[in-house]
């Protein structure tokens, strides 16, 4: 098993995550990027921002799964489990 692909993987998932809550904060709010990422934190909105922007993993997931990198793919998983971690606790 190589480590390297799942770390990879991890890597997606997390940038595939941050670009999502990038898109939705720029595109359905009418603030700049910090400016409304802070004003949800404040509103206690923060986990469900991280939910919305984890919906780009899932067309990682599969988009990996068709060029035949499953251990990457196991590693989007791994990094949608962490930022569900995240969110129970932030």
């Amino acid at each position: 098993m190589k480590k390297v692909d799942l770390f990879y993987g991890m890597l997606i998932g997390i940038l595939a995550a941050s670009l999502g809550i990038y898109l939705f904060v720029a595109l359905f709010t009418e603030y700049e990027f910090i400016e409304g990422y802070s004003i949800l934190k404040r509103q206690g909105q923060l986990g469900k921002l991280i939910a919305l922007g984890s919906i780009l993993n899932l067309f990682a997931f599969f988009f990996l799964l068709k060029i035949n990198k499953e251990l990457m793919a196991r590693g989007v998983v791994l990094a949608t489990l962490l930022l569900t971690v995240v969110t129970l606790f932030a």
